[in-house]
Order: structure tokens, then C-alpha cells, then sequence
């Protein structure tokens, strides 16, 4: 990772170097090191630099790999920087999925080198058959059109190629990609003030994860629980002391102390995490298979574990599919079609009940007056003008619903978690009362300002 321009104190050749130092004194045995820049980010000299200590700090026969994604289009000179400084291995790609946040294409490297001693000297007729074979076997799927693009910008906010993707994709699902300029402008000041984590997995998230609830909230105004809980401690030690202001608003929102315990023993103590913990949730799931796989994906992935163990997991891989227009004869069935922001839905009102797209609703028709609705009547009871709605604040998923209808709740009482860009938002009761209808379920996606429930 190479900190945004402007920012300095971390992220050095000589920062790597005494953290290689301090790997080898453990005594774990190896037989090679990689060097990972996942952002794609890295001055070129910077690599030089670092290697070069590295490989005086290893025997010979240790084998040194480089691995850069061509994100901000600097791939092929970081990768030649590598090889200079005693590299052995380099991590590449092939079209269609090489360039942009993948790493260099092997094709363009192999041209890159040639004439050099690092000549790759391999069949260039068989490696574009390869390339081919690959385009034809990936042609119905759906890349992201910023996943082969190269940006200077995120010189300004290291943001690993996977995760970019990943979270413009969550960004178009949810309608706001339009916001992902703003999101990216944010990252430099969320880096510098968090301490500078390396920016690979999960830190990438917490990184972008504050930098979009800057943009969508208010600058600080809602600190994402993994970012505070960083700045605050709870997974060790950041590179350098995160901002003073920073820390003192995490710990206001999150209601947690600054801490400088190891956080396997934080972990340790949390009845809510380990082994005994995940049994206790695949059981409750009537999940009997106690393996000690399932055991750790119930363990790490909590609700969205279950979820994909009851085979109820959301298939994030994206396919080319031209959707096939379905007429449907609502006018037979006494039923309209509805358009509103350019979606259609399905109406059949019958009596004193309607069916928006398969679900059925109450209705209470009186001369002279809008119609009003209320939740599904499989689900809740009529609303009525006391009840108060809660609302999504934002797009997202019903990761979890906490109450059923019937039951009394306070203010403040969670009642269902929102899971947007990989991040969960509690959604609470705004008054004391009784929950009267409820208008999802979980996996549901919802809209910002889509009634969720209603309290009487």
C-alpha cells in the first residue's frame, strides 16, 4: 500500500522491511514472501526500495513475489522495479479479467521484458489461445466496466482492486453509483486519520465503509462500526496513532473505550464469538451437521453463515441476461398495472384486499378517499391512523428481523438489521409500543424510505 499523496510517516521500504524483521524473529517456518500492493498504488521506486531490503534480509534461495493490479496503471513499471530489486516471481493475468483492478496482463508483461535478462521466454502463440479460450468460457458474465479501467484517482484513496469492484457493484445495486466520486474523494482524510491500516482485507472495508458514511450522513456523523472499532484498538495496533478527534468520536457513537489489549484476548472473552458460540446459532438454524467447517462459516459469517448453510445465500455472480418482457392480463383478473419512477407493478384489488406484485394487502376503500394500505395480511394487521411507520434510511437488504407482530417494544428496542455495502445498520424503534404489521422479511432488498414497520 502506498498512502495517498500528501500523507507521510507509514507504509516506508524501511516500514515493510522491520515488519519482515519481525516475522522472521517468530521463527515460523517459510519458503517464501510475497509482497502484495493490492491497491495498485505503489511508486515504482518504493518497490525497488523495498525488495531490495528484503532480499538482503532472506537466503538466496528464498523466492521473493510481487503482486500489483494495474488499478492506477502503474503494473508494468512496478513490476520491472520488483524484478531490478531481486524479485523471482511475479503474479499475473490473462485477458478478459486482466488490466485495470486485476493485475497486469501476461501478454503486455511478456512484451514488456523482452530483450531483457527477465525475458519470460514462453510461447506467446499458446498464452493468446489461452487468453481466447478464457474470453469464450467468461463472455455471459458481467464485468463492471470500472474493473478494466485504469484511474489516476485512486492514487487518492487506495482501494484494493477486489474490493472496489465489489463495492461499485453493491453501489449500482442499491441505485447511489452516482455517489462513488464523493465516496472516493473522502478516502485520503478516512486513511490518514484511521492510523494508516493496510489496505487489504478487511481495513479496505472499514476505509470505505467511513468514507461512504461521510458522504451519505455528514462528515463523521455515523462512524462504521469496524472503522471506530480500529481507530479505538480492538484489532491492534495501526501503523501510526490514529487522530485524537477521531478517536473521541468513535468512542461516543460506539460507547466503547480506547483499548490496548491483544485482540485474541478481547475475542477470548466475548461469549458471543468462538467455537461454542457458533454451535449454540447452527443449532437454533436446526442445522444438525456440526462439522468443523460449517462450525467456522457460522462462526465468521453469523446471520449470512446460516443463510448460506439453509441454502438461502444470495448469488453475487452476475450474468449477462437480456430480460424477456412478461405481459401479464391484469385487466382479466379486474387488476391495473402501475408505474411509478419507471417500475411496474401488478395491481388486482379485490373486495378489501390487493395484490401489489404476489403480495396481498388490507385495504380500507371509503367513498370519496384514497385508498390506504397496510402490511401483508399473511404477516400483520390492518394499520391504522395511529400507527408510526419505520422506514429504511437507505437501500439495502433485511439482514434480520428481531420482533414478530404482536410484540411490545420501546424506544430504542432493536428491531431489524439493514445490511448496505457490506455493512450492517440496526434499524430501532423510534416509540414505545406494539408492532402491528411488518412488511419484510429477511433477504428482502429494500429502497430508502420503504416502510419496514409499523408500531401502534
Amino acid at each position: 500500500m502506498e498512502p495517498p499523496p500528501g500523507c507521510e510517516g507509514a507504509h516506508t521500504p524501511e516500514f515493510y522491511r522491520d515488519t519482515l524483521k519481525k516475522i522472521l524473529d517468530e521463527g515460523i517456518p517459510y519458503d517464501s514472501v510475497c509482497f502484495k500492493d493490492a491497491s495498485g498504488t505503489s511508486i515504482p521506486q518504493n518497490v525497488y526500495q523495498t525488495i531490495h531490503l528484503a532480499r538482503q534480509l532472506l537466503p538466496k534461495e528464498i523466492n521473493i513475489s510481487f503482486h500489483t493490479h494495474e488499478t492506477a496503471g502503474l503494473g508494468v513499471f512496478c513490476c520491472k522495479a520488483a524484478l531490478a530489486a531481486g524479485a523471482t516471481q511475479l503474479d499475473l493475468s490473462m485477458s478478459p479479467v486482466s488490466g485495470g483492478t486485476c493485475q497486469t496482463d501476461v501478454v503486455t508483461m511478456w512484451h514488456a521484458l523482452r530483450g531483457t535478462e527477465y525475458d519470460l521466454g514462453i510461447d506467446i502463440n499458446k498464452m493468446l489461445n489461452a487468453e481466447e479460450v478464457l474470453k469464450g468460457c467468461l463472455q455471459e458474465y458481467f464485468v463492471p466496466p470500472e474493473a478494466k479501467t485504469s484511474d489516476p484517482l485512486i492514487l487518492f484513496s487506495p482501494m484494493p482492486g477486489g474490493a472496489l469492484t465489489a463495492n461499485t457493484q453493491m453501489m449500482r445495486d442499491n441505485k447511489i453509483l452516482h455517489k462513488y466520486g464523493d465516496v472516493i474523494k473522502e478516502m485520503t482524510d478516512v486513511v490518514k486519520k484511521g492510523g494508516f491500516g493496510t489496505s487489504v482485507t478487511p481495513v479496505s472495508q472499514f476505509y470505505f465503509q467511513q468514507a461512504f458514511n461521510n458522504v451519505m450522513f455528514g462528515k463523521w456523523k455515523k462512524i462504521a462500526d469496524g472503522y471506530g472499532k480500529m481507530v479505538l484498538g480492538y484489532f491492534g495496533k495501526t501503523p501510526l496513532p490514529p487522530d485524537s478527534e477521531i478517536i473521541k468520536i468513535a468512542a461516543e457513537q460506539l460507547k466503547l473505550e480506547p483499548t490496548t489489549k491483544n485482540p485474541i484476548d478481547i475475542n477470548d472473552e466475548d461469549p458471543s464469538k468462538g467455537t461454542e458460540a457458533a454451535k449454540k446459532m447452527l443449532k437454533a438454524a436446526g442445522i444438525t451437521d456440526l462439522s468443523d467447517e460449517n462450525i467456522f462459516i457460522a462462526a465468521t459469517c453469523k446471520e449470512k453463515g446460516i443463510a448460506f448453510l439453509n441454502g438461502e445465500a444470495r448469488l453475487g455472480v452476475r450474468k449477462n441476461v437480456v430480460l424477456k418482457e412478461k405481459k401479464v392480463k391484469t385487466e382479466e383478473a379486474g387488476g391495473y398495472t402501475v408505474s411509478i419512477n419507471d417500475k411496474k407493478y401488478s395491481v388486482v384489488i379485490d373486495g378489501n384486499k390487493a395484490t401489489v406484485n404476489g403480495k396481498t394487502f388490507n385495504i380500507d376503500i371509503k367513498e370519496g378517499v384514497e385508498v390506504t394500505g397496510t402490511a401483508p395480511t399473511d404477516k400483520s394487521q390492518a394499520a391504522t391512523s395511529d400507527n408510526k411507520s419505520v422506514k429504511a434510511p437507505m437501500p439495502g437488504n433485511v439482514l434480520k428481523v428481531d420482533v414478530k407482530v404482536g410484540n411490545s417494544v420501546s424506544e430504542g428496542d432493536q428491531l431489524l438489521i439493514l445490511e448496505a455495502m457490506k455493512m450492517e445498520t440496526p434499524i430501532k424503534a423510534p416509540c414505545n409500543g406494539v408492532i402491528t404489521s411488518i412488511t419484510v422479511t429477511q433477504g428482502d432488498p429494500v429502497d430508502a424510505g420503504q416502510v419496514l414497520i409499523w408500531i401502534n
